[in-house]
């Protein structure tokens, strides 16, 4: 065996790298991803899902499940503390830091067992504000909203879909109460030269002048990127028929996380997560390798405001576009670090 091969054989038998050799298909049958984790991931949670990062690094903050409570995890300690359970609520579909620390969350005021996704619909999703002393009950900002909303990393605002249309504003404080100013819609789905359902996904940074969204079963579904300025449109992920679903970003705004069936093209259920480069050369590295287990993917990854660590979720297949069964740490240093040692 050559040096090269013997080193790549021993990073994958210490369990450095996410990557599969030949012939190791069929040993995957029967297993789960968590039973074969690389070194460079560890699971934080047993349940849970909609991983978002706290601004120092400290804490996850995730919804239980769809429609469920909002929790956080404070990763030294491996402590979880329930942030919604001091008030009756009828269960959330979202929750994002804001940059004070309060935190945005997406529900509906009522649930109905026999029709439960139309508490996802944004007919009936609202956005409020819960403020992170947890002392009171969330604040509605009187906006409903489709999905998942964008939160800015620098200041108050945010940016939701809505009516097939994208809006954007400013959560301001009056006598402590929370409340939406300056809104105003920034993309109208009418004015794309293509069909596509939308969502917003993550403003870029570091000057957040350029909102990155999906492209819901356009060419697949693509990563695009609206210059919030002129309303300029761009398609950074330039893969027909095949999925790219853009969800956390870097902090230095040349990389997005990205839902991708690249690997296979056999669509959702059989996900992963890559690094997509933002330059317009729609150069992929694929990061996770759960759906090489049959029945797994991974999905709804997010990038620590250091750019050191992203969580995200693991799930099976058949379950519903955003359901989790974990959160999971990746540490992007050290898999950097096992690559580089590949390469020697």
């Amino acid at each position: 065996m050559g040096h090269k091969l013997w080193k790549f054989a021993l990073l994958v038998s210490a369990g450095l790298l996410g990557v599969s050799c030949p012939g190791q298909s069929r040993s995957k049958e029967g297993k789960s991803p968590l039973d074969e984790l690389p070194r460079h991931i560890r699971q934080v949670t047993h349940f849970g899902e909609r991983a978002d990062w706290s601004h120092d690094g400290k804490r996850i903050l995730f919804i239980e499940k769809t429609f469920g409570d909002a929790y956080e995890v404070e990763l030294e300690t491996n402590i979880i503390r329930p942030m919604t359970h001091r008030y009756y609520h009828e269960g959330y579909t979202r929750a994002l830091y804001l940059v004070n620390g309060d935190i945005l969350l997406s529900g509906a005021r009522r649930f109905d067992v026999n029709d439960p996704l139309a508490s996802r619909s944004e007919k009936n999703a609202e956005l409020w504000v819960l403020k992170k002393d947890l002392s009171t009950a969330p604040v509605p900002l009187g906006e409903k909203c489709s999905e998942g909303p964008a939160v800015s990393r620098k200041h108050l605002r945010i940016a939701w879909t809505q009516g097939e249309a994208f809006y954007m504003g400013d959560v301001v404080y009056k006598d402590g109460r929370p409340e939406l100013a300056g809104r105003k819609k920034i993309l109208d789905r009418r004015d794309l030269p293509f069909e596509t359902g939308l969502e917003t996904q993550s403003f870029r940074p570091p000057e957040e002048k350029e909102l990155i969204f999906s492209a819901y079963g356009y060419q697949g579904t693509e990563v695009m990127g609206l210059d919030i300025g002129t309303g300029k449109v761009v398609n950074y992920s330039q893969a027909p028929d095949q999925y790219d679903e853009p969800e956390g970003i870097f902090p230095d705004g040349r990389h997005t996380l990205v839902e991708c069936d690249k690997h296979n093209r056999k669509g959702t259920d059989y996900i992963d997560i890559y690094k997509l480069t933002l330059d317009g050369s729609a150069s992929t590295t694929r990061l996770t390798f759960f759906s090489d287990y049959p029945g797994y993917k991974a999905s709804n990854p997010v990038v620590s405001d250091d750019g050191r660590y992203m969580a995200f979720q693991f799930a099976r297949k058949g379950d519903m576009a955003g359901v989790g069964r974990g959160i999971l740490v990746f540490d992007l240093v050290q898999y950097e670090k096992a690559k580089a040692l590949q390469g020697k």
